[in-house]
């Protein structure tokens, strides 16, 4: 419970001016924000450790906190597993629209102290990171205690200009706390290899010395923190690069940068698979969980969310026929392939048989509009962060939620392995049986070893080729990428895969309808006005279509998010071209 007090006091130092006595009587007499003014305050290990943890609420948002949620579950709506529930509408789920004309995550619409929520940008969190960097050496600091906290510094601005880099491309560089005369203050836009090779020198600082301890266990970065995001990050980058076309060789040098800190955390035994899948995102707690690498505690009456009440009590999109569709069968086939398939003509044929992640993370039951108060649009409902101890108490309902959310963990981290080998070239036996094969050896979820037999797939010693395999993806491929969307599904890392294997034209309706397809029905079955409001694709019987209506198409500028209008207007009013992104 400390680290809430932690980050409570975090919050205040990070916009202090750092004084010993910031909250003294002489606080209105303090020096300007953000100046670097008082070593002493630096020389503490202690406030040195507090600060950072004023970082934490921008980076592991978790399950959120009231109503506001995360990236998990339908806080990152706009993939081909959740089922789409009105898109193309001007909401916060789907794609942005039309270009900003302020704000758009480039910079803050107003300047954070005139905003009442504190909204802030890319670059107020850089400058932050900067600024902290700056300040670790103004006191003298054992070499080891230094470095380690410069560490932490580069990878939390590492990590900001990764998500910077992520959302816009090409952006410009600064990795200096900026004075208002700066001519820096426009720089031209840098290449996004340029800003991420800056990354990766950061990342690798971070990884040389920050701690493999320090602070709160499984709450505070610390080296394998720092590896498990530069897996994450650079697995991201490197197959950007590889499928956009943009730079063969750093493709190549980010993908084994990603397999290579995958592959400390491996070979460091610190962290093993959890017998239980779901326990994982829906537990009361999870310290001690050997599957952890970094967790957001939640307490009654401290901090709560409601992501667990929406898996239990409210209405939601549900679950896509075709991510159902996705998980193989218990033999390890696909359901085009296995004589264990039974159909999906009812909810219980439809988890049958298959790779028990799915009834982990499915409720066993049709759950349709007009039939239940808690009913899912594609019938399909999903249930992976319920406890269901929990389910039926007040801290089950509202905002009331308790359950611990897993901010990054090692079984992400096999998955970053595995593809980042694959992409390689180098997934051998070897490679899959300390990656994936590990997934699959988990308690409850019952499939065969995948094998690799030649370059193909195979199970039990038989390859095997996916018939509804992407044409464009080589098989092997495909049954990492099915084995990554297994896994982690619902865990928001499922539209940026899409992104970087230049992948989005799986959340267009029109070019894979079935992930606006649902569970089965056969009209008969319901009265009319259970049938009220919902359509299926064939007149008496069919798959439910949750957005009947409204349909999701997908260009090529969604992949970046546009610059917004006053930025560009800002820089050509200092002779300086901010170039838009392409199709904006």
């Amino acid at each position: 419970m400390k680290l809430f007090k932690y980050i409570a006091i975090a919050g205040l130092l990070s916009f202090s001016s750092c004084s010993k006595d910031f909250l003294g009587d002489d606080f209105l007499k303090k020096d300007p924000l953000d100046q670097l003014t008082d070593p002493a305050f630096w020389s503490s290990e202690n406030n040195i450790r507090t600060y950072t943890f004023g970082f934490y609420n921008s980076y592991f948002k978790g399950y959120g906190q009231g109503f506001a949620w995360g990236t998990y579950f339908s806080g990152q709506f706009i993939n081909d597993d959740a089922a789409p529930l009105s898109p193309n509408e001007n909401v916060i789920t789907e794609f942005v629209q039309n270009i900003p004309t302020s704000g758009g995550g480039w910079s803050p619409a107003l300047p954070t102290n005139q905003t009442p929520t504190g909204v802030s940008s890319y670059y107020s969190r850089i400058r932050k990171a900067n600024h902290f960097i700056a300040s670790v050496p103004k006191a003298q600091l054992a070499e080891e205690v230094q470095n380690h906290w410069l560490g932490i510094g580069r990878f939390f601005r590492g990590l900001e200009y990764a998500n910077f880099v992520n959302a816009f491309g090409d952006i410009p560089y600064v990795d200096h706390v900026l004075t208002e005369d700066d001519p820096e203050l426009y720089r031209p836009r840098d290449s996004r290899v340029f800003v991420m090779d800056k990354v990766l020198e950061d990342f690798k600082f971070a990884a040389q010395h920050v701690r493999k301890s320090d602070g709160p266990a499984q709450q505070s970065v610390n080296k394998y923190v720092v590896l498990a995001y530069m897996s994450r990050v650079f697995l991201f980058e490197g197959t950007w690069l590889k499928y956009h076309n943009k730079n063969e060789a750093k493709s190549k040098e980010y993908l084994e940068a990603a397999k290579w800190a995958a592959e400390e955390i491996i070979n460091s035994g610190a962290y093993s698979i959890s017998t239980n899948y779901r326990n994982l995102f829906s537990s009361e707690t999870l310290k001690g969980n050997s599957e952890i690498i970094l967790f957001k505690e939640y307490a009654e009456g401290v901090l709560q969310h409601s992501l667990m009440s929406y898996n239990n009590l409210e209405p939601q999109a549900g679950i896509s026929k075709n991510a159902i569709d996705n998980y193989l069968l218990s033999d390890g086939l696909p359901i085009r392939l296995s004589p264990l398939y039974k159909g999906d003509k009812s909810v219980s044929e439809a988890l049958a048989n298959r790779d028990g992640r799915l009834a982990q993370t499915v409720v066993p039951q049709l759950r349709m509009l007009n039939t239940l108060s808690n009913y899912a649009f594609s019938g399909y409902s999903v249930q992976k962060f319920l406890n269901e101890s929990l389910k039926n108490l007040p801290v089950g309902s509202g905002q009331l939620n308790i359950t611990d959310a897993p901010i990054i963990r090692y079984g992400e981290v096999l998955m970053n392995y595995a593809e980042a080998a694959a992409e390689l070239g180098v997934l051998d036996q070897v490679a899959l049986d300390k990656s994936i094969n590990v997934l699959r050896s988990r308690n409850g979820v019952g499939l065969p070893k995948l094998q690799v037999i030649g370059i193909q797939p195979a199970v039990n010693g038989v390859a095997y080729d996916d018939p509804a395999r992407d044409a464009t993806v080589s098989s092997l491929f495909w049954e990492v990428r099915r084995e990554r969307r297994s896994e982690l599904i619902f865990e928001g890392l499922r539209l940026n895969d899409l992104r970087r294997w230049k992948k989005l034209e799986y959340a267009d309706t029109d070019k894979n309808p079935t992930i606006n397809r649902g569970a089965y029905i056969v009209k008969a079955n319901y009265s009319s006005e259970q049938l009220n409001g919902i359509a299926i694709d064939g007149n008496q019987e069919g798959y439910i279509i949750p957005s009947s209506v409204n349909k999701r198409q997908v260009v090529d500028k969604y992949y970046l998010d546009p610059i917004p209008i006053d930025q560009i207007s800002l820089y050509k009013s200092k002779g300086v071209e901010l170039a838009q992104n392409p199709g904006w």
